[in-house]
Formats: structure tokens, sequence, C-alpha cells
């Protein structure tokens, strides 16, 4: 058996052979590796690039348990949506419900609805025997391949507990419910992008790859025919809701192509979408209507995230940048420029908080990751008080070429529901990158930040797990990486409802 030293050792010889460090700097002190995550070695090769590697984080509320009602509730999916139910953890007859979410919402199908804790997806599951829970009850739950992998994220275990392999389909996104009031619900898809609402009682949505997005309730029924109307213009926004008390409840049609991802706001009031054409959309969820929203500098969408705040929003795609929107200025409010290839993953640090430099007043300063192909990560520092706004083009100034018109002027508004095009370069502050670090030999997929570690993904299936400056975890920490003047908030892994932001109308 490998014990802690053991490990830390050959991932130091690892690395070096790789020409990666084991660690990188920040103001802050030095993030240290200390675990890998990966999946079996013997897994095959060639199922490897059916689909990027995406991570889950899932902090379950207590121990696993041996001893759970084999009866669920019902999720009620419709049509080309499977559903599965699997032992997400523990073992004997205990259960954790896993939905296996596909096909189209409104594809025709008379198949009805296959409820959960009946094996309507093909799959088998196995795990090791000697599993080591250590209490704390947070996993990571990441695909590769036709996979489903679980893993301790405490422990110096590099193979995970637990596997789900599906026969006839692989898995491409999956979404934790840290919300849910009976039990750990967790959905699994072959869709583009998967989302609980927050606070929204078991309602999620799923975007799929022709621009439309549809929204279920976990307590109904799904119908073999949801019948909903044609789409008369694919260009256009627009909602439809299903005909009878079934499942999916409505269809948005957001886009004409793929919706990349989707992220919704901490309170679960506004919903963003990123999508092939290059656009950010934010919806109001409630009154289902377009806020705002804009073209990307160039190429598609790939990511997106809020702050826990609410006010801004991180995208990243095909253009190398990563784009700060502002929802109270309803526009993109500055670049971030230090990535040499496609943006996959962004993430805001809602547990770092900046050093009181003038001793009186808390300045408001976000820190923010990304990750990209280039198989890099990179650190930003947003403080708006300390963007330079770029100097107005002179009356009669040669227009841009980046969309083909001229870009709007950084004070120029629009009305509420209206895409702003690209921007011109020159009109958007810059961000310079606070670090910039190479992590894995292969293109990044994802970045997540936890109170404790900071953990990055790649497409391949290969996790890594970093300790903060000062973290707890961090027992060879020195003097000379400790925090200078900042610290972590003590902030739950997952927010609570927020109130409501009084945004531009």
């Amino acid at each position: 058996m490998i014990n802690a030293s053991n490990l830390n050792s050959i991932m130091s010889t690892t690395q070096q052979g790789s020409g990666l460090k084991t660690y990188f700097k920040t103001p802050e002190g030095r993030y240290k590796l200390k675990y890998e995550k990966t999946h079996p070695s013997g897994l095959l090769h060639y199922s490897l690039g059916k689909a990027v590697t995406q991570v889950t984080l899932a902090h379950l509320k207590d121990k696993p348990v041996h001893a759970m009602s084999s009866s669920s509730s019902s999720i009620g999916i419709s049509s080309g949506v499977k559903s599965a139910a699997a032992k997400l953890l523990g073992g004997g007859n205990g259960s954790r419900a896993l939905s296996f979410v596909g096909g189209n919402g409104s594809s025709k199908s008379s198949s009805g609805v296959t409820k959960v804790g009946s094996l309507g997806s093909p799959y088998t599951n196995s795990y090791a025997p000697n599993l080591n829970f250590d209490g704390k009850g947070t996993y990571l739950i990441f695909n590769v391949g036709d996979a489903i992998f679980i893993s301790d994220l405490n422990s110096p275990d590099k193979d995970p507990i637990k596997s789900i392999h599906f026969s006839n389909s692989y898995p491409v996104s999956h979404a934790f419910d840290p919300d849910a009031k009976d039990g750990h619900d967790f959905l699994i898809g072959r869709c583009t992008s998967i989302a609980w609402v927050p606070n929204g009682d078991g309602i999620f949505v799923v975007a799929h790859a022709d621009g439309n997005m549809y929204v279920y309730e976990k307590s109904k029924e799904g119908s073999g025919d949801p019948s909903f109307p044609v789409i008369k213009d694919p260009t256009q926004f627009s909602v439809s809701h299903a005909r009878y008390s079934k499942n999916p409840i409505s269809r948005w049609h957001i886009c004409q192509g793929s919706i990349n991802s989707i992220a919704f706001s901490s309170d679960g009031g506004y919903v963003a979408t990123v999508g092939r054409d290059g656009y950010l959309r934010v919806f109001d969820f409630k009154t289902e209507q377009l806020i705002c929203g804009g073209k990307s500098y160039y190429g598609a969408l790939l990511c997106c995230t809020w702050s826990m705040d609410g006010k801004y929003i991180l995208t990243g795609g095909e253009d190398d940048l990563v784009q700060v929107w502002s929802m109270e200025e309803r526009k993109i409010v500055a670049w971030g420029e230090g990535h040499s290839s496609w943006v996959s993953g962004v993430a805001f640090d809602s547990y770092w908080s900046a050093p009181n430099t003038d001793g009186t007043a808390e300045n408001i300063v976000y820190r923010f990751g990304s990750v990209g192909q280039d198989t890099q990560v990179l650190l930003w520092d947003l403080e708006m008080d300390e963007l330079v706004v770029p100097m107005r083009r002179a009356h009669g100034g040669s227009p841009t070429m980046s969309t083909g018109s001229q870009s709007a002027h950084w004070d120029q508004t629009y009305p509420v529901g209206t895409l702003r095009p690209a921007p011109s370069m020159r009109d958007v502050p810059k961000l310079s990158p606070l670090v910039v670090h190479r992590v894995h030999t292969e293109p990044l997929s994802g970045l997540i930040f936890t109170q404790e570690y900071v953990l990055t993904a790649c497409r391949e299936g290969h996790i890594k797990i970093w300790t903060r400056p000062n973290s707890s975890n961090d027992s060879q920490s020195t003097a000379s990486d400790s925090l200078s003047g900042s610290g972590l908030k003590e902030k739950p892994l997952f927010s609570s409802k927020v109130a409501s932001l009084g945004y531009k109308q």
C-alpha cells in the first residue's frame, strides 16, 4: 500500500519528468499539488475521445447509508430521455438516484416514462471493496468515455472508489443538486449541459445542440409526446409550454446551433447561456424574458459562470479571451488576455478575499480563474475601481473590422432584451493574469474552487487537487508560503439565497 509520503514522492518525480511543477506561486503564497485523481489505467483509449471530461463536486449531507427505502420518487423524463437508478455511494440496498438525460425533449416517441428505480438504461457499476469514507462527504464525479467515476475528494487514493459504465451511451454532462430535500439527486446526460435551478425545489434545465433548452420538474411524470409547436423562426428566442402537466414543462428555443453551456445566478433568478453562435444571453428565469447579452470578439463561446453576488458573468471561448460582463451595465467591462488557445473553463473563487489595503474600507476585488486548451490555468484579480476605460475614438475615426461594422462606444446604452454586437478591442479595458501556470500535459476542461483546494481537470480524465496557501490540509506549509494580509472566508460550498439585485431595466 502506498502511503502519503510515497505518493507525494511519486507525484513529484512524475511531474518533473513531464516538465510540470508541483506548485505555483501567487502573491499570497504557494498553491501545492496534493492529490491526483484519474480513471483506471485499463480503460480502453479509443473511448476517451468520445466525450470531454467534466467534473462535478458532490457534497453529501451525511455519510453514505446502507439501508434506504428501495422506492424512489419518479423523475418524469419524456421521449428520448432515459433515466436510470444506481447506487451512487454505499453498499447493500442503499441507493442514490442517478438520472440519465439524453436525446431531445421534443422528439416524438411512444416509449413513455422510465421510472427511477428501474434499469431504463443498461449499465454496470462496480466499486472497490475497501471503501474509506472520511465523514466529510465530498466526492468528485467525472466522466471518461462511456463511464462515470466517483472519487473521495479527501482521500489520497488516485483511483476512483466506484464506476458506472453505460453500454450504449457516452455521458457528457452531469449536475448535483445540493438543495435536494429528499436525498441526493444527481443528473447524468448526453446533452450539452445540465443545471439544477438553485432553490428551485427539484426543477432543472437541459440544453441541447439544436439550440433548445428544456425545463423539467423532478416531481412530475414524463410525456411520450410533449406536443410543442413547430418553431416558426429559428433565429428568434421563444418559449413554449407543454399542453399537459408533464415533463418537459417548457421548451426555450435559444438560438440556432448548439448551446454549449448554461449557468444560473446563485439565487436562481437568472440563467446565462453561451453557444456556437458566439453570443452570451442572460434571461430572467421566472418571467422567461431575455435581459441582455452580446457577441464574442471571435468564434463560439464555450463556458460561463456567475459571481456569487450576481453582479458579474465570466465567459470564455474560441477567441482565447476571458470576457467579464457586468449585469448592472449590461455589457463587457473587461477582457482577460493571457491564453494562447481556446478557453474551456471559467470560475470565480468565492473563498478568496483581498487584503484590506487602506485599513478602513474593504476593496471590492474578485479573484477568478480560467483554464484552456493551452494546458494552462490562469488566475486573475478584478478590481473595478482600477480598470482604465479606454479613451473614446475621435469623431470620424476609422471603423473597426472585428464584426464588419463599427463597434459601440463605451457609454452607449441598449434597451432591455437587446444583444450587443462585438465591441472593438480598443473600447474594452484589458486585464493581465496574476498567474499563468501549465498544470497538465493535455488540454484542460474544468476548474473548481473550494474552501481548501483548487481543482483542475484535463479532457482526458486526469484531475489535480491543489492546496491553498495556509490550508489546514497543507501540513508542510512554511512561513514564506503564508498569507500576507489575505485570508479565506468561511463560506459554504454551495451558496444560500442572496438578495435580488436592482439591475437596469
